[in-house]
């Protein structure tokens, strides 16, 4: 029989993958506490947690689920990035610590209940963030608009131009 503290720990973990948009499976083993804590504060930044799991109480969450895919990721030391919102921005921070911190190491990940190789966690880095896309997007939305002011505004200056010719003209015939 499992105790409770472990029972309420699948109940967390449960609720936290069934909440996510994604995930980042890590080996950790060899970095510092002040790396770690570095790391952490980074993704709590974009809104993600990192956390370190009991790899039986993680399969067994993920189970609970239907995500066994993942399973074999959970072994030997292990942490997780759980992102709840944009997959992108903790990928990009794993990506940089993992340049950083040799000791890192990046599993795979999990997008969408699906399992990611470790190349495509490192093309979702290369991405621009939302915020980005999101400044792309309302400058391409905002761009006919412009555009349209600007040929109203071309219309109106050209046709004072002719005006200024034509009165210039008809001064120096006089």
């Amino acid at each position: 029989m499992p105790n409770l503290k472990n029972q309420n720990d699948v109940k967390s973990l449960t609720e936290k993958f069934k909440a996510m948009k994604g995930m980042i499976m890590t080996e950790y083993h060899g970095l510092s506490v002040a790396q770690i804590s570095d790391l952490r504060n980074q993704l709590r930044k974009c809104g993600c947690e990192y956390l370190v799991v009991k790899n039986t109480l993680s399969k067994i969450a993920l189970k609970e689920i239907g995500l066994t895919d993942a399973d074999k990721y959970f072994e030997g030391p292990t942490a997780i990035v759980v992102e709840a919102d944009d997959p992108v921005s903790p990928a990009k921070i794993v990506s940089e610590f993992a340049k950083k911190n040799e000791k890192f190491v990046v599993k795979a990940g999990l997008l969408d209940g699906k399992v990611i190789e470790v190349e495509k966690i490192k093309a979702l880095a290369s991405l621009p963030t939302k915020e980005v896309l999101i400044a792309k997007m309302l400058g391409s939305l905002n761009a006919p608009a412009s555009n349209f002011v600007g040929v109203l505004t071309a219309v109106t200056r050209n046709f004072v131009c002719v005006l200024s010719a034509i009165k210039e003209q008809k001064e120096k015939a006089a």
